[in-house]
């Protein structure tokens, strides 16, 4: 049985009803669940007013729990990071609580990581993924239990095929019994983009060389996708990565005005613009089927074939 401690750092909590089915769910499969004071708080689109989210952080610091999970993203990290007491939440890593989220959630990761070099997890939110009226998703749920016993190694997936074509253009005369890319000893970050790129020329913005950036995002749409790509591209940030991993970019809607401009049109543009090889498929972002990754923490990288796994064992 493992300590959960549930807060809400961000948006409000609007489906009470997903909170609530979350809390439940995660008790059925026989955790410990402690719901901060602050959970349900609301304060305009916030769960309460700053000086209530910041306490409602320190409260999970001081904690205690195996995990400190977020009850929902949406927005409120960034107006606060001037006041997060990072020093406490590294102290929690240290003494073994796993912060967990996404989405909103890359705002404080970010933060940490820069201010500290902290490692937190990338991955479920309480309401939209332990909530859900439907059962939760297997895999989901199968990694967040080998976190929580300490046994998640690394997570793999498979490349469409529209990833290969670049890939061999990249090794062509190599030996063509390697795998199509290994990176060794990478430190992987990222997370949501439009927050990632909120960050861009302020002190949360993690400075990382030849590291593995992940990204995901929802609601945007492809030009709006591919206009926060370029500002990393043209900011260095992208050049400086040995691999940048896309997951999904979803929930946003095409229109006749696009003309064929589509999301596969950003990434061919994109691959087209940098030397860092570009993968796609990652099962993270705002869908069902999710992994957790461990943000800030060394891994390596392997492509063999469609085979891509990320290992941090």
């Amino acid at each position: 049985m493992s300590h959960i401690y549930i807060y809400s750092p961000s948006s409000a909590v609007r489906d009470k009803a997903a909170f609530r089915r979350g809390v439940a769910r995660l008790k059925q499969l026989g955790h410990q669940v402690e719901v901060d004071e602050a959970a349900l708080a609301s304060h305009m689109r916030f769960a309460g007013d700053d000086a209530t989210r910041l306490a409602a952080i320190g409260r999970a610091a001081a904690s205690g729990a195996d995990v400190a999970l977020i009850s929902r993203g949406g927005y409120g990290l960034t107006r606060i990071l001037p006041d997060v007491p990072f020093k406490r939440l590294a102290k929690a890593v240290e003494r073994g609580t796993r912060f967990v989220g996404l989405s909103d959630f890359t705002a404080l990761q970010c933060a940490l990581l820069a201010t500290t070099g902290a490692v937190t997890w990338a991955g479920p939110a309480l309401g939209e993924d332990f909530g859900t009226e439907d059962t939760p998703d297997d895999i989901m749920e199968a990694c967040f239990d080998d976190l929580l016993c300490g046994q998640g190694e690394g997570s793999g997936w498979q490349l469409p095929k529209s990833d290969l074509p670049d890939l061999l253009a990249r090794r062509k005369g190599s030996d063509t019994e390697a795998p199509e890319l290994q990176v060794r000893n990478a430190l992987l970050w990222g997370g949501n983009l439009t927050v990632l790129c909120s960050l861009l020329g302020t002190p949360w913005m993690p400075s990382v060389k030849g590291g593995v950036l992940f990204l995901e995002d929802v609601n945007e749409h492809p030009y709006r996708i591919e206009r926060q790509l370029t500002q990393l591209l043209h900011a260095g940030v992208l050049n400086q990565q040995k691999a940048v991993v896309l997951g999904s970019f979803n929930r946003y809607q095409l229109t006749a005005h696009d003309k064929g401009f589509k999301l596969q049109t950003v990434i061919t543009w994109l691959r087209s613009q940098t030397r860092t090889p570009v993968l796609t498929g990652l099962p993270f972002g705002h869908l069902p089927t999710k992994v957790l990754l461990p943000m800030g923490q060394r891994v390596e990288l392997m492509v063999k074939g469609r085979d891509a796994l990320i290992f941090w064992g």
